[in-house]
This record gives C-alpha cells, sequence and structure tokens, in this order.
C-alpha cells in the first residue's frame, strides 16, 4: 500500500483556543472521510504532536462536511500572549499534520491514478 501524505486526500484549517489547538482536517472525498474517520484518530495525532507536548487530544467529527476536528490541549503555552513561541496561535499544526504520511491505496483527487 502506497504510503501519501495526508494532504493527498484533506485539507485543514488551525487555530488557537488559550493555550490549546483546534485542529480540523475536511476530507477531499466520501471515500477520504470514511478512511479518516476510521484511521485517523485522536491516539494517531496524540502521537504525531508528542514532541510539542499535548496533554491529551480530543476528535470531534462533523461528517456533514466531512471533517474531523482535533482539540490539542496544553500545546500553546498559554497563547499569544504569554508564549514565546513562534506560532503561538496555532495556525501551522494544519499544515504540519498534512504533512503526516498515511496508507492511501486510492487515487487521490486531482492527481494521476
Amino acid at each position: 500500500m502506497p504510503r501519501v501524505p495526508l494532504s493527498h486526500i484533506a485539507h485543514g484549517r488551525s487555530g488557537d483556543k488559550g493555550s490549546h489547538a483546534n485542529v480540523a482536517v475536511i476530507a477531499r472525498t466520501d471515500a477520504g472521510f470514511t478512511w479518516l474517520r476510521d484511521n485517523l484518530t485522536a491516539e494517531a495525532v496524540a502521537a504525531y504532536f508528542a514532541p510539542l507536548g499535548p496533554s491529551r487530544v480530543e476528535r470531534y467529527e462533523a461528517a456533514n462536511v466531512r471533517a474531523l476536528n482535533f482539540v490539542l490541549y496544553d500545546v500553546l503555552a498559554g497563547g499569544a500572549s504569554r508564549s514565546l513561541r513562534t506560532d503561538t496561535q496555532g495556525k501551522t499544526l494544519a499544515v504540519a499534520l498534512l504533512r503526516m504520511e498515511v496508507d492511501w491505496d486510492e487515487p487521490a483527487p486531482g492527481l494521476p491514478s
């Protein structure tokens, strides 16, 4: 099974919630959303972001927009007003997650098969 960046099947957005970050992953297709729902767990996202030290990760589903939303707790060190991190509002976390390599056996949307 080929490994591809998560960006082949989804796009994303992210932002801050004080010391926490919201990271949304939106599937490009119904098949992609099925894969996300079955494979992109809170545990997988927590392991991927382990170097940032989240205290926990929670996953929420928004099936009407083919999206999963992850809340990464305590990764922004107090948010924009208190943190010395360069991405205090968590704007780049979705981009980082979309670089995660995943097993995907379908042609990527918009790419030749």
